[in-house]
Order: structure tokens, then C-alpha cells, then sequence
């Protein structure tokens, strides 16, 4: 038999209230138990929870909730108490103490809801992004995932691929009829329409995946020594991230500062001065820096040479110190110290190129997860053969793959990570 579950779903306390919910076959029963005669369904209600010695633990908010018309597709209660932890301690030690109840894990509420269907991977997947959702856009993405935007239109795709699965298999069951030609011509209109959607899928897949949101735009500083690198990453970052000194070589490794703005999260990074050196140490750092610099999603080269990659922001910095007034040809915008418009102006440029590394409010906000299961679907439905049952084969294959989005061929260790990030109350 299923254990019941508990945990405090709110915060966690001391705080005004705490909910504690309840879920599984002995929820009702162990409601019972603390609270006597239960309220009608849906209904709060106050009642005095008491443990096994009849002792008064406290008077809560009792809600019943019967299965399955639950967030769980289980029996619920929700106990609303006084959010003190003594409270919350007791009334959790007495609901331990009921036969057949125990501590939820991370996430089991959540994942009960998944396997008694009440919602999908996907959903599940967009209810753990909401959690942890730290930016506005991050926010909104997450809840079009776990309200289902992501669910209904895999299962547009999907029943168009039956619909296509039911027609290649038709014509197989008509092969050895006369009519050749016009099999031949349903099999010609069946791959059109197969490309046709196989194109849908790409393209939604070509867009930047969801986590982009959560990670960050990295932002790599990079150039000479002394070119006045840390100088600009505590500008961008409004704070003392780096130490600024006159002397080359200051910066001997990668120094990171996280920003929010507008809703974007930008990872800063101050990279060591790019040099030929003897000293070992620095040399790691050169290497490192390197490195930083070929895989960032915008890179901010201040030098006077210009810049290893073509799509990198050439900026002119330290235009404020007199030998360098007047900015020579090559960079694209100059930076001073002196007049913060001109950060301002720098600050407008990456959020520009940050916006088209980022995927839109308008786009679907698939999980790199997502987009490889659909890039498998395409590439068996891009399929140039002609023999009926390959085709039937390859909308197969297609068919798995969507249905791998919504969970159904998830794994108990794709599972496992997901819902161990969630809070006991989830």
C-alpha cells in the first residue's frame, strides 16, 4: 500500500500561518485522528488538532479535498496552523506518530500529481523553473511550461503525426489492390505533409532553450593588460567586484559578478590581460582567459588591436584619460569613467545582442531536453524514402520522441533529478 505523505507547503516557519498538507489512502483517517469529524469537501473550517494523549496542539484551518479532483489525484487535507515552530513541530510529530504516514520527500506531492496524470514532465518541469525563478522573464516562461502551453502543442504534433501514422498505414493495407497510382499518390502527399511538419517542429526547436533564462548571458571583458578591464566590470556591475590597480597583471584569473537588469540575468566576467609571460601562474591565467573569451555569448574587447572574434563589441575604454581623448578607428563606442551615459550607452548595446540569445515571450519555452527530442523527430521525418513502411517506421520513431516531452517514456533517474529539486511541500 501507498504511504501517506506530509510536509508544510508554505513557508517555512516561524511565520503568520503554516499549511501543512497531507496526501495518500490514510490522509483522511490521520485528519481525523487530530481533528475529530471532518468538515464537508472544500469547505475550511476550524478545528482543535489534538495528538494521540487527547493534548491541544492547536486550533487550525481544516480543508478536505477527496480524490481524484486533487493537485495529487490523491485524498487531501490541508491543516492550516499558527505558523510558530513549536507548532508546526508538534502537529508534524503527530502525524508521524498515525500509522502508514510519513515525511514527504522532495517533490513527492508533485510527482503523485504525475503519476496519477493531474499534470505532465513538462508541466512538471515548468512548476520546478517556477520555483526557482529569480527574473521576470524566467517567471513567465516557467508558468506558460506548467500551465500547459508546452503540453498542448505536443499534443498538436502528435495527433498530427497519427493522423499521418493512420494514412501510411492504410496504404499498406491497400497495396495489393489495382489501384497502384493512387496509393502512390497518397504516399507522395503523406511525405509532403510529413516535411511540412517536420519544419513546424524545427523551427519552434531552432529557438534558444529555456535554461538561457535561469543561466545567464555571460559577458566576457577581455584584452591587454591594463587596459582597464576591471575598471569597466565594476562599472557594469555597480560594485567593487574586482581589484583595480595601475600595475599590469592585477587580475591573474577569471573574477565573476552576477547582474540583474530588466529582467536578464548577465554573468560578468573580468578576464586576466592577454600577454606573453614566463610566470606560470599568469599563464594559466592568459590560458583561462582564452578560453573565457572563445565561449562567451558577448564579448566586450577593450584594446587597441582589434578583437579575436568578429562578433565582439569593440569598445575604446579609458577615453576619459587625456592621451587617449578622441576615439581612433575600429572600436564602436568609447567608455569614460567620468560620464556614466556612456555605460549607459555600453549597457543598451549587450542588452541588444542579449535579446536574440534569449527565447521570446512568443516563442515556446522549451528545455534543451525538449529541443533535442524534437530535433530526433525531424530528423526521422525529414526521411527521403518512399517505401510506405519505412515511413511508417519513422513517424513511429517521431511519435516517441514527442511523447518523451510529455513524460511518457520518463525514467525513475530522469525523475529522481528533477524532483529533487523541489521543497518538501512540493
Amino acid at each position: 500500500m501507498i504511504d501517506t505523505i506530509f510536509a508544510i507547503s508554505s513557508g517555512r516557519p516561524p511565520a503568520g500561518i503554516a499549511v501543512i498538507r497531507v496526501s495518500g489512502p490514510m490522509a483522511m483517517a490521520a485528519a481525523t485522528s487530530l481533528a475529530g469529524t471532518l468538515p464537508s469537501p472544500r469547505q475550511a473550517t476550524l478545528r482543535p488538532l489534538r495528538n494521540a494523549d487527547r493534548m491541544l496542539l492547536d486550533r487550525a484551518l481544516v480543508i478536505v479535498f477527496p480524490g481524484p479532483r486533487t493537485a495529487t489525484g490523491e485524498d487531501v487535507v490541508e491543516l492550516h496552523c499558527h505558523g510558530g515552530r513549536a507548532v508546526v513541530a508538534a502537529v508534524e510529530r503527530a502525524l508521524g506518530e498515525t500509522p502508514g504516514c510519513r515525511i514527504a520527500e522532495p517533490g513527492e506531492f508533485t510527482r503523485r500529481a504525475l503519476m496519477h496524470g493531474r499534470i505532465d514532465l513538462a508541466e512538471a518541469e515548468g512548476l520546478a523553473d517556477l520555483l526557482e525563478a529569480e527574473t521576470e522573464t524566467q517567471r513567465i516562461a516557467a508558468l506558460a511550461a506548467a500551465e500547459g502551453r508546452i503540453s498542448r502543442q505536443i499534443t498538436r504534433w502528435l495527433d498530427g503525426i497519427a493522423i499521418l501514422s493512420a494514412r501510411i498505414e492504410a496504404v499498406l493495407d491497400h497495396a495489393d489492390e489495382d489501384d497502384v497510382d493512387a496509393g502512390d499518390h497518397e504516399v507522395a502527399r503523406i511525405i509532403r505533409e510529413m516535411h511540412d511538419l517536420a519544419a513546424e517542429i524545427g523551427a519552434v526547436a531552432a529557438a534558444p532553450p529555456v535554461e538561457r533564462l535561469r543561466d545567464g548571458i555571460r559577458v566576457v571583458i577581455g584584452g591587454s593588460p591594463n587596459a582597464g578591464k576591471s575598471t569597466l566590470l565594476n562599472l557594469l556591475a555597480e560594485r567593487d567586484a574586482a581589484i583595480v590597480s595601475p600595475i599590469a597583471g592585477t587580475t591573474r584569473d577569471r573574477i565573476e559578478a552576477t547582474v540583474m537588469r530588466r529582467g536578464i540575468a548577465y554573468i560578468l566576467l573580468d578576464t586576466a590581460g592577454l600577454t606573453e609571460t614566463d610566470d606560470a601562474v599568469e599563464a594559466i591565467g592568459v590560458e583561462r582567459a582564452n578560453q573565457a573569451i572563445q565561449s562567451a555569448d558577448i564579448l566586450l574587447w577593450l584594446d587597441d588591436i582589434r578583437p579575436p572574434r568578429t562578433d565582439a563589441l569593440w569598445v575604446y575604454p579609458r577615453a576619459d584619460l587625456p592621451e587617449r581623448h578622441g576615439m581612433p578607428e575600429g572600436p564602436t563606442m568609447a567608455v569614460r569613467q567620468d560620464r556614466s551615459e556612456s555605460i549607459d550607452r555600453l549597457w543598451q548595446e549587450i542588452e541588444q545582442r542579449a535579446v536574440s540569445l534569449l527565447p521570446q515571450a512568443d516563442t515556446l519555452p522549451l528545455r534543451e531536453r525538449h529541443r533535442m527530442l524534437c530535433r530526433d523527430a525531424v530528423a526521422g521525418m525529414k526521411t527521403s524514402t518512399n517505401d510506405p513502411l519505412l515511413i511508417g517506421e519513422h513517424l513511429r520513431c517521431a511519435r516517441v520522441a514527442l511523447a518523451g516531452i510529455v513524460g511518457t517514456d520518463a525514467t525513475e533517474i530522469m525523475l529522481d533529478a528533477l524532483f529533487s529539486r523541489f521543497c518538501l511541500g512540493k
